[in-house]
C-alpha cells in the first residue's frame, strides 16, 4: 500500500492518549486555557516543534536526512522552525523558506544551529531548494485559514506543487498540523494545497480532515503532544474521538493463561434464512474469530443442516421456519437460551416477512433479554415495531448503514448523509443505545454524548457480507465483556483494518470478499 493510499489513516503511536477530534474554535479555546493555566504559548510551540522533529526522525528511513520547510508567519511556521533547529542538532541538513515571516528569535535559532534561511520572493530558488532536499515540511498556513487564499500564497503553493510533480523521486511532503490551504472545519481545500505523505497534528485531529476531499490530502497521520492538557476542563469536555489502533486495542480484554471458554462469554447468533444462509455463517465465524468463548448459532433447521459442517466449533439451535424464514414461534425456542447468553446478535439474513417481524416483537417482550446487537434486516423489522429501538435491553448496539438509518428514523437519505455525526449523536441519545452509522468514515455515538469516527474509506468493504462480519466482530467483543461504545469502536477498527489487509493480499480492493476479512483478524488481535 503506497504512502498516498487514499483509503488508510495510520496513526503512529507518538501520542499515548486517545486521538481527540476537535473544531478549530475548540483547539483555540484549549490553547488559551492552557496558557492561562501556566503552559505558555511559547512552551506549547517548543513542545510541538520538538515532538514534530521526533516524528520526522522516526518517519525517515535514514539516520541523517535533509528537510526544507515552507515557513509562514503563524504558529505552524514557529513549530517548523523549532523542529528544524532540533533536526540540525541531529546532523540533518535543514533549510527554511520564509513566506511573509519577519526574522525573529526562531529564525535566528535555526541559523545558529547551522540551518539555511531563504527569503521568499524568488520562485526559482524555491524550486531548486525543493529538488535539493529529501523532505518538504509544509508549515506555511495554520488551521484557521479561510478560502480563497490570498496572494502570494496560491502562486507559491502552485509552484511547489508543479515542482513536486515534475521531479523523479520527489521529496516526501510532511504537513504541520494540516496541509496548507485546507479548511479544518468543513474539509474544503484550495486547488493548490499540497498532498501530504504524512500529516502531523498538534494535540488532536481537526474535524475537517474527516471529509473526503481533505482526507485524500493527508497521507498517514501522526498526533503529537503540545503539553499536558488532561487537567483542563476545556480539554476533558471534548468527548469526540478519531479511532486509532491504540484506542481500539486498549479495549480488548485480558486473556489470562488460566482462562477457559466460559471466561469469554457466550454469543448467541440469531441469523440467516433460506434465502440468506451465509449471513449466519459469516456472523458466527466473526464472533468466534474476535475472541468469544462460546458461539451458539440459532437459525432455521434447513440452514443449520447446510452450514453446520462449515463451522464445527459452534453449537446450533434449530428454529422453526415458515417457508424458509424464521417463524414467529421461534421466540419460544430462543427464550430457553437467554439465561446463558452474554449477548445476542439479531438480524443478519432475516428477510422482511411478517412472521419474522412477529418473532422480533415476541423476542423483545422477553423479560430477561441480555444486551443485543441489531443489524441488517433486524433493523428494518425493528422500525416496524412501535418504539422498536427503545424496547431493546440496556447496553445494546444498533449498526445501520445510511439506508437502514433512513428507515429507522423516517429521514431522507440525503439528510442523514449531510449530518452523519450529529444525527448519530441525536438518535443514540433518544434511543438510549450505542449507534454505529456505517459507511465511509463510520460514526459511533453513545447515549452519553461520546462520539467517535473511524478515519477510513475503502471500497474493499463495499461487498456483500462485510456488514455481517462487522456485526459478528462487535458481538464477539460484547460477549467478552467489552463495554458497548468501546466494543463498537474496536469492532469497526478491526473490520476496517481487516479489509485493507485483505485488499493487500488479494492484490486489489475489488477482489476482496467478506470471508477474506475473517482470515486477517488473528494478526490484528495478536
Amino acid at each position: 500500500m503506497g504512502l498516498h493510499s487514499q483509503a488508510h489513516f495510520l496513526f503512529k503511536p507518538y501520542n499515548p492518549n486517545m486521538a481527540k477530534l476537535v473544531s478549530v474554535a475548540e483547539m483555540v479555546s484549549v490553547e488559551r486555557a492552557a496558557n492561562a493555566a501556566g503552559l505558555s504559548h511559547a512552551q506549547m510551540m517548543e513542545n510541538a516543534g520538538r515532538n514534530l522533529a521526533e516524528t520526522l526522525l522516526a518517519f525517515s528511513q535514514d539516520e541523517e536526512s535533509s528537510v526544507l520547510a515552507l515557513v509562514g508567519k503563524g504558529n505552524n511556521g514557529g513549530d517548523s522552525l523549532v523542529a528544524l533547529a532540533a533536526l540540525a542538532e541531529q546532523g540533518w541538513q535543514t533549510s527554511a523558506y520564509l513566506v511573509e515571516r519577519e526574522r525573529d528569535d526562531y529564525v535566528e535559532r535555526l541559523e545558529d544551529s547551522g540551518g539555511l534561511v531563504l527569503e521568499h520572493g524568488n520562485i526559482g530558488v524555491l524550486r531548486e531548494a525543493i529538488a535539493g532536499h529529501e523532505m518538504l515540511l509544509d508549515g506555511l498556513l495554520g488551521t484557521g485559514i479561510t478560502l480563497p487564499l490570498r496572494a502570494p500564497i496560491p502562486e507559491m503553493l502552485a509552484a511547489a506543487k508543479e515542482t513536486l510533480d515534475d521531479l523523479d523521486g520527489a521529496p516526501l511532503v510532511i504537513a504541520v498540523d494540516c496541509p496548507s490551504g485546507m479548511d479544518c472545519d468543513n474539509g474544503e481545500a484550495a486547488s493548490e494545497t499540497l498532498a501530504a505523505d504524512l500529516t502531523v497534528c498538534m494535540a488532536a485531529v481537526k474535524n475537517g480532515m474527516l471529509y473526503p476531499q481533505a482526507f485524500n490530502l493527508l497521507g498517514e497521520l501522526a498526533i503529537v503532544e503540545i503539553g499536558l492538557l488532561e487537567d483542563l476542563p476545556e480539554w476533558t469536555a471534548i468527548q469526540r474521538y478519531a479511532i486509532d489502533e491504540a484506542m481500539a486495542l486498549e479495549a480488548l480484554p485480558e486473556r489470562r493463561p488460566d482462562s477457559h471458554k466460559g471466561s469469554f462469554g457466550t454469543a448467541l447468533i440469531v441469523a440467516g434464512s433460506g434465502h440468506y444462509p451465509g449471513a449466519a455463517l459469516l456472523a458466527g465465524r466473526a464472533a468466534a474469530r474476535s475472541g468469544a468463548g462460546l458461539i451458539r448459532v440459532a437459525t432455521t433447521a434447513p440452514v443449520q443442516a447446510m452450514l453446520a459442517g462449515h463451522m464445527p466449533e459452534a453449537t446450533w439451535l434449530p428454529l422453526p421456519d415458515a417457508e424458509g424464514w424464521i417463524a414467529a414461534e421461534a421466540a419460544e425456542v430462543i427464550a430457553g437460551e437467554l439465561k446463558t447468553a452474554s449477548v445476542i446478535l439479531m438480524g443478519p439474513g432475516f428477510g422482511l416477512e411478517d412472521t419474522t417481524r412477529a418473532f422480533v416483537s415476541h423476542l423483545l417482550a422477553s423479560k430477561i433479554l441480555p444486551p443485543m446487537v441489531v443489524d441488517a434486516d433486524g433493523l428494518k423489522l425493528l422500525a416496524k415495531i412501535k418504539d422498536g429501538p427503545r424496547r431493546l435491553p440496556a447496553d445494546s448496539i444498533l449498526t445501520p448503514h445510511p439506508g437502514e438509518m433512513a428507515i429507522l428514523t423516517g429521514l431522507a437519505l440525503a439528510e442523514i448523509q449531510s449530518d452523519r455525526e450529529g444525527l448519530a449523536r441525536r438518535f443514540a441519545g433518544e434511543w438510549g443505545q450505542v449507534l454505529v452509522l456505517k459507511g465511509a468514515f463510520t460514526v459511533v455515538a453513545a447515549p452519553d454524548g461520546r462520539t467517535a469516527i473511524l478515519p477510513l474509506a475503502s471500497s474493499a468493504l463495499a461487498t456483500a457480507g462485510t456488514g455481517d462480519v462487522l456485526a459478528g466482530i462487535i458481538t464477539g467483543l460484547r460477549a467478552q465483556g467489552v463495554a458497548p461504545f468501546e466494543a463498537a469502536c474496536t469492532g469497526i477498527w478491526l473490520h476496517g483494518e481487516a479489509g485493507l489487509q485483505a485488499a493487500y493480499y488479494q492484490g486489489s480492493e475489488a477482489s476482496v470478499v467478506a470471508g477474506d476479512l475473517l482470515d486477517e483478524l488473528g494478526e490484528l488481535l495478536g
